[in-house]
């Protein structure tokens, strides 16, 4: 059993990542929230809600305690929030790291795709980027996430894609996401300090 600390648990893709931890594992949940009164149904047994925001520093070290990995779906400042996590983890002890970016954050979106997805195009990724260069200059066992656009479809049709590499295709279903999250939690090797493109095949 592995306890996943899960940030942005009330998000559109932090909600669909707890519900699958909870439809698929039997790992526990602490999820840190600014208004833990969004969680539906916390299931005492193996969930835990804490109030705490990512931008502050002594919120994220009360919670990084007994935890296996970090999971980051956030919105917002994302290098402070990088930065921060980062950090919390290095003083913690606590070396598993996924946080989910953005795909297009090292122009690797083709044309046949969409060049106005890439960085160079786009200035709205730059904090994408900035998040993903604090994590990848980290000691971390880190795995960097980039999806494309969220969808709400019931597929795990899906495929990764390393840096340097094309990606190839852009959306990408959250539940194909938590999936993928769910095997990087369970196998620290898998994606280990990698930054890895996700889209559905054929999209």
């Amino acid at each position: 059993m592995t306890h996943v600390l899960l940030l942005g648990a009330t998000g559109s893709l932090g909600t669909v990542v707890r519900q699958y931890f909870k439809d698929n594992t039997q790992d526990e949940l602490t999820m840190m929230v600014r208004h833990p009164l969004m969680l539906q149904r916390v299931d005492a047994n193996r969930e835990t809600a804490v109030t705490g925001d990512a931008l502050n520093r002594d919120d994220l070290a009360q919670v990084m305690t007994d935890v296996d990995v970090v999971i980051a779906c956030l919105s917002g400042r994302l290098p402070d929030m990088a930065r921060n996590i980062v950090d919390a983890q290095i003083s913690a002890g606590i070396t598993r790291l996924i946080f989910v970016t953005a795909m297009g954050i090292y122009n690797e979106i083709p044309e046949t795709v969409g060049l106005t997805g890439n960085l160079e195009i786009n200035p709205m990724l730059i904090p994408y980027r900035e998040a993903a260069d604090i994590i990848e200059a980290s000691p971390l066992n880190y795995t960097i996430i980039r999806p494309g656009w969220f969808d709400n479809q019931d597929d795990l049709n899906y495929q990764t894609t390393k840096k340097g590499d094309p990606v190839a295709g852009h959306d990408v279903s959250r539940k194909s996401v938590a999936d993928l999250m769910v095997k990087l939690a369970h196998d620290s090797q898998l994606g280990h300090r990698e930054s890895l493109g996700i889209n559905r095949i054929g999209s």
